[in-house]
């Protein structure tokens, strides 16, 4: 009995002896774990997850690479805009069906608009290659609209000095959203940061700072973003942002790839002309200036009816500004008071109102314009100075017919019959008293008729018109009206 009880014991004790084993083991296995982790420059989880990778067929260096025949590269340095949005989304598909081992959008832009940036974020979170958004060169921004793209990339890349941010929204028509209401607002922003927020945690990168971003319209510059997690890379050149984008792992439509960019070729894809058309005439200023040149045209047409080429340009220049209206963001109380005052300016032309409906006008114009595209993004903004030069032109033209026809009104009558009341003309046939003769008046012979009779080869006035018969005095006689009777030299009075 009691030797079956010292085996027992003996048994327990190897028991504990190989369970304290393996936990020393076990410990040591996790110290190497992590010394290996710091070494690495991760976490001892993160060891263990690659590990795990591992197991599961799924680490970078087992992951394929995503090749092709060398990188497309697109450039966008203006306003996002529909035709914008159109290029990018060719440009993507085209890549596509080049074999092309990646997109390279080089950006600088200060914003645009929110749905033409909606249908960029979803061609790139959809592409069926990577894209990489690099904003450069230095000095370049991704303010607003921009944000949205950069974060949205496969690979967020700055160029030192640039900088991104200031993603606050606007309303519909370009308003800011607090002038709507504050219900309204939260809603724009809480869709607006849904947004964001979906593109970050997609992309894996910093949710808080976008939310700010968008929140309180914060902007940061390019080693700040690297630091926040908000860009991948900063990179001087875009020889360097290949080299160091290569190996990038990246999610296309759900798959795990490597980045095989090194050393490759770039591919321009150009704007086609449509696009270049529609990006053209969605920019603020080019709108205005085709609406004040078809106001121009057509008050020129009106002024002076029968010109004909003023009224055709007026026509398609406004046209024009109206395709142009389409894809910006319109005040339509602004868009209301610039067709008062084109009203007021064509009423210049009907009513006596000495220049009042013209200043008038031009006032309107004015108030009208700098509220027609009402928003806190400079982008979408009508420059100051175009407005007040279209309003100063406008004006200026407007006063000078009007002081044109006010001089002609004051004038005397140089056409038709009343013209010739005054001139002078040459009897070509003796005109009797009381009797009829003929004159040439302005290069035409004219019946005539005297109070007295004048003389052939006489010079002659014409006092009154009737009808096609000239009533006539000599000059003689118009001398001696206007300075009394002469009197020869040594005759006494």
């Amino acid at each position: 009995m009691r030797r079956t009880r010292r085996r027992v014991r003996l048994l327990g004790l190897m028991v504990i002896g190989v369970a304290a084993t393996a936990t020393a083991t076990e410990t040591e296995t996790d110290t190497a774990g992590e010394a290996e982790a710091r070494k690495g420059g991760g976490s001892a989880t993160d060891t263990a997850g690659a590990a795990q990778a591992g197991e599961d067929g799924d680490t970078e260096e087992e992951l394929p690479l995503f090749e092709g025949d060398g990188v497309a590269f697109l450039e966008i340095a203006d306003t996002i805009n529909p035709g914008i949005a159109d290029y990018v989304e060719d440009s993507i598909a085209e890549a596509s069906r080049a074999g092309h081992a990646a997109v390279l959008i080089r950006l600088d832009t200060p914003g645009g608009l929110l749905e033409a940036t909606r249908s960029i974020v979803q061609a790139i979170l959809d592409a069926p290659l990577p894209v990489i958004v690099y904003v450069a060169p230095g000095g370049a921004r991704a303010g607003s609209a921009g944000t949205f793209i950069t974060l949205a990339g496969h690979v967020a890349a700055m160029a030192p000095g640039s900088n991104i941010g200031a993603a606050h929204p606007v309303g519909a028509q370009g308003e800011d959203p607090e002038g709507g209401g504050e219900h309204l607002a939260r809603k724009i922003e809480n869709d607006t940061v849904a947004f964001i927020e979906s593109i970050t945690e997609r992309r894996g990168r910093n949710v808080e700072w976008a939310r700010t971003a968008v929140l309180e319209s914060v902007s940061v510059p390019s080693s700040k973003a690297l630091e926040l997690g908000v860009v991948d890379l900063v990179t001087a050149s875009t020889e360097s942002l290949l080299a160091e984008a290569d190996g990038h792992k990246v999610e296309i439509r759900g798959k795990h790839y490597r980045l095989s960019t090194a050393g490759r070729m770039l591919h321009r894809i150009p704007m086609s002309t449509s696009q270049k058309f529609v990006s053209t005439f969605s920019h603020p200023n080019i709108f205005y200036l085709l609406m004040m040149l078809g106001v121009l045209g057509i008050l020129a047409e009106v002024y002076h009816p029968g010109s004909i080429f003023p009224g055709v340009l007026g026509g398609i220049c406004l046209i024009l500004a109206f395709i142009s209206m389409q894809a910006l963001p319109i005040n339509y109380g602004g868009l209301a008071l610039i067709l008062l005052s084109f009203a007021m300016f064509v009423g210049e032309v009907f009513v006596t109102s000495h220049g009042l409906l013209a200043i008038g006008g031009a006032v309107a114009l004015t108030i009208g314009s700098i509220l027609l595209i009402d928003t806190d993004d400079p982008a979408l903004r009508i420059s100051l100075p175009a407005v007040f030069s279209a309003s100063g032109t406008l004006l200026a033209f407007s006063l000078f017919i009007v002081y044109k026809v006010v001089r002609a009104h004051k004038g005397k009558v140089t056409t038709g019959q009343e013209g010739l009341v005054g001139e002078q003309g040459e009897v070509k046939q003796a005109v009797p008293a009381g009797g009829e003769g003929k004159v040439l008046v302005h290069g035409e012979y004219w019946r005539a008729r005297s109070a007295q009779t004048v003389n052939q080869g006489a010079p002659v006035r014409v006092t009154a018109v009737d009808g096609m018969l000239l009533t006539v005095e000599p000059l003689a006689a118009e001398l001696e009206r206007q300075t009394g009777p002469q009197t020869e030299p040594g005759t006494k009075g």
